[in-house]
């Protein structure tokens, strides 16, 4: 498996930053992961931290080199991290719960499947036309699409999130077969606020993610003035091997060995462990979950 990618998180008027992004990747499986922690309750970051961190330490135990079912992998994961920000707000006696959006995706094979639940995007962009795009799960969205109508009521109000007290709403896609050259770009609202669909296709589809994401996101921030929201991106472009080439972010597999597992995101930094899930095809003990978070980062260090 050959890909490019970069990712970039850049503070803009906020207090502080409550994005986090990052990938993992085997042999032959990769996860590329956004969330972002909501102001308005408390310890977004933390939230935002607690996904990236559940879902890669479950994707570290099940992609043997690959996720067997993706649909239900990022499916059972988001739930997994829903379950686990709940457990910290208990554990720590918080009157609020932390609260993040999220978008992930693994690619493996010619294809890519991806969830969301909030207003995080992915997009997919080919042949510099846009070939599909999340809708945020917000009521401006849905009523754009048809899905519900409301007339009283704040439309850009996201109505659901992981963390919150009621079970989170979100959207499976895919599998979707990729082509050489296919732009992947998950991305925070802090970018998509700030640039229409035509402006993030039209950098997607002339540049290299390397050079197109740091363009995109300094247009978002100047766009969005002094009180710009963080801009957080992640974005890979999918190569076939025999047109890869060792550009900056540029990442092979080919010379991984099966067992290894490979990561941006920093494991370990909350004491906490992810819980069990009930509804799960696979019983995950807190033991086990804990060992995949010390070997993520291991795999970071090396």
């Amino acid at each position: 498996m050959k890909f490019s990618v970069f990712q970039i998180s850049r503070k803009g008027g906020r207090e502080k930053n409550e994005d986090r992004m990052g990938y993992c990747y085997t042999r032959e499986s990769g996860l590329f992961l956004l969330a972002d922690g909501m102001g308005g309750h408390p310890e977004g970051e933390v939230a935002a931290q607690l996904a990236l961190q559940t879902i890669s330490a479950l994707y570290q135990k099940e992609a043997r080199p690959v996720v067997r079912d993706p649909t239900e992998f990022l499916a059972m994961s988001l739930m997994a991290a829903h379950h686990q920000i709940i457990r910290y707000a208990s554990e720590k006696g918080m009157l609020d719960t932390p609260r993040t959006t999220l978008v992930a995706a693994v690619v493996q094979g010619t294809s890519a499947t991806w969830v969301h639940c909030g207003d995080s995007r992915l997009y997919v962009v080919r042949a510099g036309e846009l070939l599909t795009r999340t809708r945020d799960h917000s009521y401006l969205e849905q009523q754009s699409a048809g899905v519900i109508r409301m007339d009283r009521i704040n439309r850009n109000i996201l109505f659901t999130c992981l963390g919150s007290p009621t079970k989170p709403v979100f959207d499976v896609t895919g599998p979707v077969t990729l082509q050489q050259g296919d732009r992947i770009m998950l991305c925070s609202d802090g970018l998509w606020s700030g640039l229409s669909d035509g402006d993030i296709v039209r950098h997607l589809a002339v540049k290299p993610v390397s050079e197109s994401v740091p363009d995109l996101v300094e247009d978002a921030l100047r766009n969005g003035g002094d009180h710009c929201d963080n801009v957080t991106v992640i974005a890979m472009e999918w190569e076939t091997p025999d047109a890869f080439e060792s550009t900056r972010g540029g990442i092979s597999t080919d010379s991984i060995s099966d067992g290894v597992f490979a990561s941006t995101i920093q494991a370990g930094v909350l004491d906490t462990m992810v819980e069990d899930l009930d509804d799960a095809a696979i019983e995950r003990s807190i033991a086990e979950i804990n060992e995949a978070i010390k070997k993520s980062a291991a795999g970071k260090k090396a």
